[in-house]
């Protein structure tokens, strides 16, 4: 805790003045140009990655980088609130889904029932990858663990490209071309960020 409250001194008589005058500009509102949905690893960092500064970008994190598919129901729904709120609300242009290296959840798809006893709400989580898991299984045998990894993190980008697609204000913004929907796999060792191209049906370096 005391290296966090250094932190905020620090944060206050350093980062905060040298941007003192476009905090000044963003307390009264925000207009972000991107949503980002990304995972809760504490490795990934948004805007670190992006080198966007505050009121750039409106972040949604959870486990996996999950996007639920748009349903009815009377549950407190936090990721697909946050979606609706950057759309409807916000009018965000652009849409991020970025997957990462060695990501926890996406291996925990895996995992024994036995294994996940211990934490219930993530096991129902983890069921809105059930398709990844399924392809996945398809593809690659659970011999080579390293080259599972990377598949599932990437099919699991691209399931949730779709789930996006489930909402209709997103759906009907997408056709005209009103917002952009994008796929990352960013790279922790390596900083390096793959790009999904739908046409191609795979992940390109960005460079």
């Amino acid at each position: 805790m005391e290296r966090l409250l250094e932190g905020i001194v620090e944060f206050r008589q350093e980062d905060f003045e040298k941007h003192k005058d476009l905090f000044g500009e963003l307390k009264d509102s925000q207009k972000p140009h991107t949503l980002f949905i990304g995972c809760s690893d504490s490795r990934v960092v948004p805007n670190l990655i992006t080198k966007t500064l505050p009121g750039e970008l409106f972040v949604v994190r959870n486990i996996a980088n999950m996007v639920p598919p748009n349903r009815e129901t009377k549950e407190y729904v936090s990721t697909t609130s946050a979606i609706e709120y950057a759309v409807n609300i916000l009018k965000v242009s652009h849409i991020v889904v970025c997957g990462h290296s060695n990501c926890g959840g996406c291996s925990a798809l895996f995992l024994s029932e036995a294994s996940l006893e211990q934490i219930p709400h993530t096991k129902k989580w983890l069921t809105l990858a059930g398709q990844t898991r399924e392809l996945v299984s398809q593809l690659i045998g659970d011999d080579d663990i390293k080259a599972r990894e990377w598949l599932t993190e990437q099919i699991n980008v691209v399931e949730q490209l779709k789930h996006l697609l489930t909402y209709p204000f997103i759906k009907e913004k997408y056709q005209n071309g009103e917002i952009s929907i994008a796929g990352w796999h960013y790279i922790i060792e390596t900083g390096e960020v793959f790009i999904y191209d739908k046409e191609k049906g795979y992940f390109e370096l960005a460079n």
